[in-house]
């Protein structure tokens, strides 16, 4: 099972990293930390080298900094495509080097796209976003919570904490609004987004953290990035369901949103979704048909910098 030089696999852990680097022939383990990222990464500088990873969270981001900061090409693939592609090749045993080794052979024989270079005002927009989230979501719990407190006392601290939720974050949208505003071309984008129906300002913070390929793939590419594409299901003479699956769940969700007020306020989607729900579509699956034409629709508009032009 040979891997031409030039290629590496990289297995992540929280504190671990295991490299297979196809020059050398063999995996070696590192520390997940700055200072021997560097190291191996100065390596590579100036090479001609591609590095593949499953995208694991947080625990990918000094790496990815690092090879962003030596210029070294590299591409985050999904886990389940990972592994998928590790049975069809053969690989039967799973350990964190073998599973570097198969990330190498991916890389080889797959060539995953690579991931664009991102500013570190996007970086840091990705952060806010996603802190934004966490103080939203357990203001919900709380939220839940004081609708099945009975005492007074539980009662109080739960207003007083969701006050003080609500307080962080406006705080962190203030932050937000500042860093779009600072940015001329997260400005110039987060106008665009917001022409087009039911893209909101949460909406296009969404969109600009979380989906920076926007504007630079073709229309599948991007629904099915956000897993809004349909998949077929068929066998022989039987035609399946299609069905979503995959991609990011919360650029989903974000467009999902936005395509009820589409539906709500703006007559074309209003249209496409009556029509489809005429025909027998299932209401959910109709609104998931605007969402996907609504961001084919986003991506034009962020590709060719123009204005809200209905797909």
């Amino acid at each position: 099972m040979i891997i031409s030089p030039g290629y590496v696999g990289i297995d992540i852990s929280k504190r671990t990293l295991d490299v297979f680097d196809a020059a050398m022939g063999r995996a070696e383990r590192i520390e997940n930390a700055s200072a021997p990222l560097a190291a191996l990464t100065e390596r590579w500088r100036g090479k001609d080298v591609f590095v593949v990873f499953e995208a694991t969270g947080r625990y990918d981001q000094m790496l990815q900094a690092a090879l962003h900061g030596a210029g070294i090409v590299f591409a985050r693939v999904n886990p389940g495509r990972a592994r998928d592609f590790a049975r069809a090749a053969g690989f039967l045993a799973k350990t964190d080097k073998v599973d570097a080794k198969m990330l190498a052979m991916m890389a080889e024989r797959l060539k995953p796209r690579a991931e664009l270079a991102q500013s570190s005002e996007r970086e840091r927009l990705r952060m806010l976003h996603r802190r934004r989230d966490q103080l939203v979501h357990a203001r919900k719990q709380e939220r839940t919570r004081l609708s099945e407190a009975a005492g007074e006392e539980e009662l109080a601290d739960l207003a007083a904490h969701i006050d003080f939720l609500s307080g962080r974050i406006a705080d962190f949208d203030r932050r937000i609004r500042q860093l779009i505003a600072m940015v001329q071309s997260l400005k110039l984008a987060a106008a665009t987004l917001r022409q087009a129906p039911g893209i909101g300002p949460v909406a296009a913070t969404t969109l600009l953290a979380l989906l920076p390929e926007l504007g630079s793939r073709s229309p599948k590419a991007i629904a099915a990035l956000a897993g809004l594409a349909p998949l077929n299901r068929d066998s022989g003479t039987v035609r399946g369901k299609r069905t979503i699956a995959g991609g990011r769940k919360r650029v989903r969700n974000a467009v999902y949103m936005a395509s009820l007020a589409a539906i709500r306020t703006d007559p074309h989607f209003k249209a496409i979704y009556d029509r489809l729900v005429a025909a027998g579509k299932a209401k959910k699956l109709a609104i998931i048909a605007v969402a996907r034409k609504l961001l084919i629709a986003l991506n034009a508009m962020i590709r060719d910098r123009t204005g809200f032009n209905p797909v």
